[in-house]
């Protein structure tokens, strides 16, 4: 299990670190690199947001480790 954390704590944190170049800059890194909504660039944006909804086990699990 500790390895899908590190996994979905990176994908997370691509995910945040290309949201804040979006609002400071307007610089799409993902699309940069990908391509404008390329396969791949959607699998990229698809697997951030299955992270984010995983990262949502974090609050549980702190919950009960408190």
């Amino acid at each position: 299990m500790k390895f899908i954390d590190i996994l979905a704590l990176i994908l997370i944190l691509i995910g945040a670190l290309n949201w804040g170049l979006i609002g400071f800059f307007s610089f799409d890194l993902v699309r940069v690199i990908f391509g404008n909504m390329s396969v791949l660039s959607r699998i990229i944006y698809a697997l951030v947001g299955i992270a984010a909804i995983y990262g949502f086990s974090y609050f549980g699990r702190l919950r009960t480790e408190a």
